[in-house]
C-alpha cells in the first residue's frame, strides 16, 4: 500500500455555541487553501494486500473532507472526517484509520455506475470558505449527499478518486502513479495534458517590462479601432490553488499587502458556487489627476479547468444593494463618454475617461444558467469593462517549490495606448490600466515575501509502497453490494454518533514523496508526424468493404450548411490542422501534433429549442437518423448537446462514416464499449475562432473529457450511436454556457471530437469529426 501525507490538524471549534440539547458542536473551517488542509491518496501497483487472491491491482484513496449535512433534529452540521475509497469500497471515519486499527466507520457504501459527482463551487460555512461535491443517484437524483475540501484542485482529486472507483472491473482504468496528484502533469479529466489544445485568435507581442513582469499587447486584431487587449504575465512561486485563494480574498489586511487599487472589497451577494458581486472603495492619491474617493461594484465568476487551471472573470456592475455612496464617485463608464474625452471634446470627469481600463460596452448579464428568482432576474448588468485572470500550474523539473503562471488580461482605448506608446509617456505608471497590471507584481512579492504560503500541500502524492498490509480492508469488504454510498452520506441517523466530534484528535502534517514527471513538449518541429487519414481508415474501418456513396444532399437539418466563410447562422466543416492532438510517442516524451482530416464525414447539424430535455432524438419519427438514405450508411454518429436556457436547446450533429467500423479498433470498441470506457474516452476541443475576448478566455482552448465533466448518456442501435450531453449537469459547465449565450451571435467556434487514445497501440490520436458553427442565432432554433 502506498502511503503520503498524513492528515491536517481538524478545525477548532467554533464560536458558535450549542445553543440548545441536541444541537450540533459545529466547526470553524481553516481558510481555504491553507497549507494544514488536505488530503491523502494511495495506491498499491501490486496485488499485495488485495484480499481478492486474484494479485489483480487495487487503488486507495484517501484523506480529509468535511461532512456537510442536516441531523435529525433539523440542524446543519459540519464535521472533518476521514474518507477512504478502496476499489468500489468507500467508508468515513471520525479518524484515521490507517493510525487507528480497528476503527470502526461512521458511514460505508459501494460506488455504482451511477453515481454522478458534482461541483457546486465555493460556499461560505462558519465563516470559512469550502469547495463542495454533491454525490448523487444519476436516476434518482432525491438521493444524494455532500462533503466539502479546503480547495477547488482538493475538490477535483475526489472527483478523480471516486471516477477511478467506478471505473474498478474490466475495464478498469487505473493509473498507478500519476492521476490525483497535482505536479507536472495534472488532472487525468483532460487527459493530464499541457498547454493548449487549440491555436488561440490572439498574437501576443511583448512590449515592455515593468518591476520584473512582462506586458503584452495583443496585435491580431489592434486594427479594428475598438480597443486593444493588453497583459501582463509572471511567475508566482507557489500552487495555483493558493494564487486563486489568494486573488478571491476579500480580506482587506491581506489584499493590502499586494493590492493597492482593489484591496477594500465586500461581499454583496452570492450568485451561487462560481458567482459573485463585490463592492470596494479606493482612494489613489498617487495619480494625480484623481484627488476624490471612488467606489465601484463588480462581478466575479471563476471557474478550474480540468488541467488545473483557474480563469477568473470581472466585469463592473450595478447592484441595487449598492446605489451612489456619499462622497465617493462611482467609477462608470460608457463608449461614446470615453471616445468623446479621448477626443478632448469633453473635459475628463469620474464617469468619464478609462476609470477602469477594460471593455466599454453594455451588456446584460445572462442568467439563464442560473435561473434566479424573479426579484434577482436583472440584478446584474455590466456597464463598464472586464478583466480576467488566469492561474496556471508551471512545470518546474528538479524543483521542490511550486511554481505557477498568472496571467492578467485587459482591454483599453487603442487610442490611448497608441499614445503611450509613441510618446514613451511616463504617464502609463500613473494610470489604472497600469495599476491592474501590476496585481501580478504585487503577487510575486507577496508570496516571495511569505515562504509558509508557497508550501505545495496539501495535495494529493502518490508513492509506491506495495509491502503494508490494508489495515480497513475487512471493514470495507463487509459493505452490503446494496448500499450506495450517496445513501449512506445522505441519510439522517449513522453508525455511530455522527454529530459527536469529541474523539478527534489532534494530528500532524508530513511532507511525502513526490512523483516527478517530464515536462510536456509541443514538438512544433514534429508536424509531420500527424495522422494521415488514410492510416486511420485503415486502423478503424473495414477498409476491404465498398464506401458508400454519401451525398450531402440527401441530408437537410434545421441548421444550414455554409454557403462562404463569413455566412453567418451556419454550420461547416473544417479540417483538423487548428488543433493539437497526442502523437505517436506521446506516452514517452509528452509530443503533440497537428489534428488531421476527420475520420467521419458532417453530414447535417439540427439547432432545437424545447422546454424540456430532448432524450434520444435518433429515434424521433422525423430524425434524420430515421430517412431511408440515413439507413444506408454504414456508421453514423449522433452528438446531442442539451443546451440550458429558457427555452433549453439541443445541438444535433450527425457524423458518418463511408464504410463499416473495425469491431476491434478503438473506435468500435468505444461504440460498443461500457458506459465508463465510454466517459473516460469521449474527448471534445472547443476554440472560439472570432468573439468577444473575455468568452475566449471563459471557454479555453483545453481538451475536455466530457464523460467526466458533465452527464452523458448513451443510446446505441441498429446503425447509430447518439451521445446525449447534458450541459446543464454540471454548474460550471452552465455557467459557461450561460455567458456564452450572450454573445452567441457574434461568435464563431470550432469543436473537435475524438477518443482519448491511452494505450501506445492506441497512438496517435485521430480527429473523429469537426464543426465549425458561425454567429448561431437562437431565435433561429426549430421547435420540436
Amino acid at each position: 500500500m502506498a502511503t503520503a501525507a498524513k492528515p491536517p490538524t481538524p478545525p477548532p471549534p467554533s464560536a458558535v455555541a450549542v445553543a440548545a440539547a441536541g444541537d450540533v458542536s459545529e466547526v470553524e473551517l481553516s481558510e481555504a487553501g491553507s497549507p494544514d488542509l488536505g488530503s491523502r491518496s494511495s495506491g498499491s501497483g501490486s496485488g499485495s494486500g488485495s484480499g481478492n487472491g486474484s494479485g489483480r491491482s487495487t487503488a486507495e484513496y484517501s484523506g480529509w473532507v468535511y461532512h456537510l449535512g442536516v441531523n435529525s433534529i433539523g440542524h446543519e452540521y459540519c464535521h472533518l472526517r476521514f474518507l477512504v475509497i478502496r476499489g468500489k469500497s468507500v467508508a468515513m471515519y471520525k479518524r484515521d484509520p490507517h493510525d487507528n486499527p480497528g476503527l470502526e466507520p461512521i458511514r460505508k457504501g459501494v460506488v455504482s455506475h451511477t453515481l454522478m459527482v458534482e461541483e457546486l463551487g465555493r460556499r461560505k460555512v462558519n465563516h470559512g470558505d469550502v469547495y463542495v461535491l454533491r454525490l448523487y443517484n444519476r436516476l434518482d437524483q432525491t438521493k444524494k449527499g455532500e462533503i466539502a475540501c479546503a480547495t477547488p484542485g482538493e475538490a477535483r482529486k475526489w472527483i478523480e478518486a471516486f471516477e477511478q472507483a467506478k471505473q474498478q472491473g474490466p475495464e478498469m482504468l487505473l493509473r498507478q502513479s500519476s492521476d490525483l496528484q497535482t505536479h507536472e502533469r495534472v488532472n487525468t479529466n483532460c487527459g493530464g495534458d499541457s498547454g493548449d489544445d487549440a491555436f488561440e485568435g490572439h498574437e501576443w507581442r511583448y512590449v515592455r517590462t515593468f518591476n520584473g513582469i512582462r506586458f503584452f499587447e495583443d496585435i491580431a486584431n489592434s486594427k479594428g479601432g475598438k480597443g486593444i487587449l493588453l497583459k501582463s504575465v509572471g511567475v508566482v512561486g507557489a500552487n495555483p490553488d493558493t494564487v486563486f485563494e489568494v486573488v478571491l480574498n476579500l480580506d482587506k489586511h491581506k489584499r493590502y499587502e499586494w493590492d493597492m487599487l482593489t484591496a477594500d472589497l465586500e461581499l454583496v451577494e452570492t450568485v451561487d458556487g462560481y458567482y459573485d458581486v463585490v463592492y470596494g472603495t479606493y482612494e489613489p492619491k498617487y495619480l494625480n489627476w484623481w484627488k476624490a474617493k471612488k467606489d465601484f461594484v463588480f462581478s466575479r465568476q471563476w471557474f478550474r479547468g480540468q488541467d488545473g487551471a483557474y480563469t477568473i472573470l470581472q466585469s463592473p456592475a450595478v447592484h441595487k444593494k449598492k446605489p451612489p455612496r456619499h462622497g465617493y464617485e462611482r467609477t462608470k463608464i460608457n463608449r461614446s463618454e470615453e471616445q468623446a474625452w479621448c477626443s478632448g471634446k469633453v473635459q475628463p470627469r469620474v464617469t468619464r475617461g478609462p476609470r477602469f481600463g477594460l471593455l466599454a460596452i453594455i451588456v446584460r448579464v445572462r442568467l439563464a444558467s442560473y435561473n434566479p428568482s424573479p426579484d434577482r432576474r436583472g440584478l446584474l448588468a455590466i456597464i463598464a469593462r472586464a478583466s480576467t485572470w488566469e492561474i496556471r500550474r508551471l512545470n518546474t523539473s528538479g524543483s521542490s517549490t511550486p511554481k505557477c503562471i498568472v496571467t492578467h488580461t485587459l482591454e483599453i482605448s487603442l487610442s490611448i495606448w497608441g499614445r503611450w506608446k509613441r510618446r514613451h509617456s511616463s504617464n502609463f505608471d500613473k494610470s489604472i490600466p497600469f495599476a491592474l497590471l501590476s496585481q501580478v507584481a504585487g503577487l510575486r512579492e507577496y508570496f516571495a515575501a511569505n515562504p509558509a504560503l508557497t508550501s505545495d500541500l496539501p495535495s494529493t502524492v502518490v508513492k509506491s509502497k506495495a509491502s503494508d498490509p490494508l489495515i480497513i480492508q475487512s471493514e470495507l469488504e463487509d459493505t452490503e453490494p446494496n448500499d450506495e454510498f450517496y445513501d449512506a452520506l445522505a441519510r439522517g441517523e449513522s453508525f455511530e454518533d455522527e454529530d459527536s466530534d469529541d474523539d478527534d484528535e489532534d494530528v500532524t502534517t508530513s511532507k511525502a514523496g513526490k512523483v516527478k514527471l517530464k515536462n510536456v513538449s509541443w514538438a512544433i518541429a514534429s508536424l509531420a508526424l500527424k495522422p494521415t487519414k488514410a492510416s486511420v481508415e485503415s486502423s478503424e474501418l473495414v477498409t476491404n468493404s465498398t464506401a458508400v456513396t454519401i451525398d450531402p444532399s440527401h441530408f437537410h437539418g434545421t441548421l444550414r450548411r455554409a454557403k462562404g466563410e463569413n455566412d453567418p447562422n451556419s454550420w461547416s466543416s473544417p479540417g483538423g490542422e487548428k488543433f493539437m492532438i497526442r502523437g505517436k510517442t506521446y506516452l514517452t516524451d509528452y509530443t503533440k501534433v497537428v489534428g488531421g482530416d476527420p475520420l467521419l464525414k458532417l453530414i447535417a447539424v439540427d439547432w432545437f429549442k424545447v422546454n424540456e430535455r430532448f432524450d434520444a432524438v435518433a429515434l424521433h419519427p422525423k430524425s434524420l437518423v430515421q430517412s431511408e438514405a440515413a439507413k444506408k450508411i454504414p456508421f453514423i454518429l449522433v452528438i446531442n448537446l442539451q443546451v440550458p436556457a429558457k427555452p433549453n436547446y439541443n445541438l444535433v450533429m450527425y457524423y458518418a462514416a463511408d464504410r463499416p467500423v473495425n469491431k476491434d479498433s478503438l473506435l468500435g470498441r468505444f461504440i460498443d464499449g461500457t458506459e465508463a470506457f465510454r466517459d473516460a474516452r469521449f474527448k471534445l476541443i472547443p476554440s472560439i475562432v472570432e468573439g468577444y475576448w473575455m468568452v475566449k478566455r471563459a471557454v479555453g482552448t483545453k481538451a475536455c473529457l466530457l464523460g467526466k465533466a458533465v452527464t452523458c448518456n448513451y443510446l446505441r442501435q441498429d446503425n447509430f450511436l447518439e451521445i446525449d450531453v447534458d450541459i446543464g449537469s454540471s454548474s460550471v459547465a452552465r455557467s459557461i454556457i450561460g455567458l456564452v449565450l450572450g454573445y452567441v451571435t457574434s461568435i464563431v467556434v470550432d469543436l473537435a471530437i475524438l477518443i482519448e487514445a491511452k494505450e501506445e497501440k492506441e497512438l496517435p490520436e485521430y480527429i473523429l469529426g469537426t464543426v465549425r458553427l458561425n454567429r448561431v442565432n437562437p431565435d433561429s432554433a426549430v421547435s420540436i
